[in-house]
């Protein structure tokens, strides 16, 4: 299928093939019919993509912080990874569109496929071909309703919302200041619920419209004609609500709200317009100032979004869902006239040359549409054509970690499920290029990031389909690189599938998924398995321990991890579907302690603070060594991230952060490593390769399967020790 995107970093726009998202559950795959553009957002973004680099960094300072952050926390060639890795990416482009349902996924029951739709989210309304769009981010066209004016749902659910928290009411009066897409549109609506509007652009074209459509005087904010206007029909009091619908770096909206709004007024922000606010107007005039959410409740929730979790009506009367079938209605019934706001349509083949017109001001324009081709039905398939069946190869029960080795010359082809930021900065710079290794394919639910991955690193196919990859005999080892929930589940197809796994962790979020995937292995004879516990594979850190030597007797380690806070909105926080952060990061720490100590865990005990953000881990050991992990979210974000200290024998070895090891012994006799001098290296390159060998010769996988079942299964005993409130015995060590 075809869709728009735009490279931030060169700013380039292109209509471009990528494959057609995967069919999740609870959401439906939405063939396009209109999509819109947002003329002051989509513009916006565009334009910022083709600045300097500094010119990034001065419109998005939020960014720049983030990025020093990372700076403070991974060192510089990692961030820098990472950030030009985004930067360097497709993004799409679009959030409001109207459609065609083509497939229903499982859980969804209120619409069927051929049902029109009007569909919102700027990850779930793009500019494409087709879309997966979840539950509450969709509603269906009421009867009558022409699919380009449902185009406008989206756009139109954030000027209710605004309208909403203006909290209007009859006979008021209110100002608008911006009279584009959605300044038309919070015009109409005030005018429909009774409130007498005046409008206010620089624009006399878009002042005659909104004028057209019921506003009751419009003008040019500078032109005294508005500030009369607004005291005869106020008897000099001044407007009870502003609505900001402006953007631009000026402050000129915010003054003028002031100076045209009644005492204890109210002013609503719901374009992106500069608000620094004049303290004594404000002041004086006490001034409410509101901002709008975009599309209403349930916006940036991912478990509304995504999961389908809606709010009860009692207590959240309008939704982002609500709302967009409320706007659809009110269009649906004449009481909002979409129509004359549509300056232009275009096909969806003229995108790129549609935006480049916009973007030069050779199309002025308040709303633009892209239309889409018709669906063309599919051939119907020949009798004989059957899809192929997934095969299993013979299942190896002697126990021996092997398999047949490659032929000499013959690339280890790999298959890439996932390719998230952890993937595309931290793992796949060191495949690709690699020799003897070949990208087949990589596979992911959502088509640009597909389409990104191919395109940066040479994979040879982009897909959504999964049983595709694990049904190709030619493909030698997959790796499942995506949300934590998955990753059981995934790693088990692929073992019965008889490929090799790289698994990043954690291999399973309980012992039901842990269970899984060992009977897998029993099934299929195959335990070709790898998790992605990289630290234990860091050169400093091997460096150390082979300076400190074998023990004799016990060792004490201490590992402290200075986790920091997530940002708000984090797929990590999501610990009723992801697990808790623990689970999902607290195997990196205990597989390095069970590697420096050289056993496994056979005892768990931990105690956390209020709400287990920050936890004490105490592992002990057959030998009699105990480890401590201290995991906690509230240390200093200039602190590092990983110190480690672990002594025995009258021996003390420490490591700090992956940048510089020591180790003391009794005699005075040290070893301190020289500082290295690119960023910390936590062991992924030697992983990579280490696992690339164990396919390619046929021999044992880099660590054995016992140690990645106990280190897992540690992890998980984690909760249960907090609930016990004393040591419990692993699951792997009972």
């Amino acid at each position: 299928m075809k869709q728009v995107v735009q490279n931030y970093k060169s700013g380039e726009l292109a209509v471009l093939d990528v494959p057609v998202p995967a069919c999740k559950p609870g959401g439906v795959l939405v063939r396009s019919a209109y999509s819109l553009i947002s003329t002051g957002t989509e513009l916006m973004k565009v334009s910022e993509a083709g600045m300097s680099m500094v010119g990034k960094a001065r419109s998005r300072p939020d960014q720049v912080a983030k990025v020093m952050q990372s700076v403070a926390t991974n060192g510089v060639p990692a961030t820098y990874r990472k950030v030009m890795g985004k930067l360097d990416s497709y993004t799409p482009l679009g959030y409001s569109l109207c459609g065609i349902v083509e497939q229903v996924g499982p859980g969804t029951d209120d619409v069927a496929v051929g049902d029109l739709v009007a569909c919102a989210g700027n990850e779930h309304a793009l500019h494409a071909e087709v879309n997966w769009v979840p539950k509450n981010l969709y509603a269906r066209l009421p009867d009558g309703l022409a699919p380009r004016h449902a185009a406008f749902g989206t756009v139109g659910s954030i000027a209710l919302q605004g309208v909403r928290r203006g909290e209007s009411q009859l006979g008021e009066v209110a100002l608008v200041i911006g009279l584009g897409l959605i300044g038309q549109l919070v015009a109409q609506l005030l005018t429909t619920s009774g409130v007498r509007v005046v409008g206010v652009d620089p624009d006399p074209e878009r002042c005659e419209l909104a004028a057209r459509l019921g506003a009751v005087a419009c003008g040019d904010p500078a032109a005294p004609a508005v500030e009369a206007a607004v005291a005869e029909l106020t008897g000099g009091h001044g407007v009870d609500q502003v609505y900001l619908a402006a953007g631009g770096t000026g402050n000129q909206p915010v003054e003028l709200a002031a100076r045209l709004c009644r005492d204890r007024g109210r002013v609503v922000d719901i374009g992106k317009c500069r608000l620094d606010l004049p303290w004594n107007a404000y002041y004086e005039k006490e001034l409410d100032v509101r901002f709008s959410r975009s599309y209403g409740p349930g916006r940036y929730d991912p478990e509304y979004e995504l999961e389908g979790r809606d709010y009860p009506i009692g207590y959240v009367r309008w939704t982002e869902r609500r709302n967009l079938a409320c706007f659809l209605d009110l269009v649906a019934r004449g009481r909002v006239d979409v129509e004359p706001l549509i300056s232009h349509v275009a096909d969806f083949d003229e995108a790129v040359e549609t935006y480049r017109r916009l973007k030069d001001g050779d199309l002025k324009a308040v709303a633009v549409l892209f239309r889409y081709p018709a669906p063309v039905a599919a051939p119907a398939p020949e009798a004989e054509a059957a899809p192929p069946a997934l095969t299993v190869p013979e299942p190896r029960r002697d126990g021996a970690r092997s398999a047949p080795a490659r032929s000499a010359g013959t690339p280890v082809r790999l298959a890439f499920v996932g390719a998230g930021n952890y993937a595309t900065s931290m793992l796949l710079p060191h495949l690709a290029g690699r020799d003897g290794v070949e990208l087949s394919t990589v596979v992911t639910t959502t088509a640009l990031s597909a389409a990104n991955a191919q395109r940066k690193f040479g994979f040879a196919e982009a897909t959504t389909d999964l049983d595709a990859v694990l049904g190709d005999k030619s493909i030698d080892a997959v790796f499942v690189v995506t949300r934590h929930s998955s990753h059981a589940e995934l790693t088990r197809r692929a073992l019965l599938a008889g490929k090799a796994v790289f698994v990043e962790k954690p291999l399973a979020l309980d012992e039901e998924e842990l269970a899984g995937v060992l009977a897998a292995v029993e099934e299929s004879g195959n335990d070709r398995l790898q998790v992605g516990f990289n630290r234990r594979f860091a050169p400093l850190l091997q460096e150390a321990a082979k300076r400190f030597g074998d023990r004799t007797g016990p060792a004490h380690l201490r590992y402290l991890v200075n986790a920091g806070r997530l940002a708000h909105g984090s797929w990590y926080l999501r610990e009723g579907t992801e697990g808790s952060r623990f689970a999902g990061e607290g195997g990196h720490f205990i597989d390095t302690a069970s590697r420096l100590l050289g056993a496994d865990p056979v005892s768990v005990y931990a105690v956390a603070s209020s709400g287990h953000d920050d936890l004490q881990v105490l592992l002990r050991y057959p030998d009699g060594s105990t480890a401590t992990i201290s995991y906690v979210t509230t240390g200093p974000a200039g602190f590092p991230k990983e110190t480690l200290d672990m002594v025995a024998d009258g021996r003390a070895l420490r490591l700090d952060d992956f940048v510089r090891a020591s180790v003391h012994d009794g005699s005075r006799k040290r070893w301190v490593s020289s500082r290295l001098p690119k960023a910390r290296d936590k062991g992924q390159s030697a992983e990579l390769a280490a696992f690339v060998r164990a396919v390619r010769t046929g021999g044992p996988m880099p660590v054995p399967l016992s140690s990645l079942v106990a280190t897992t299964a540690a992890t998980l005993a984690v909760p249960a020790a907090l609930a016990a409130g004393a040591p419990v015995t692993p699951a792997s060590a009972r």
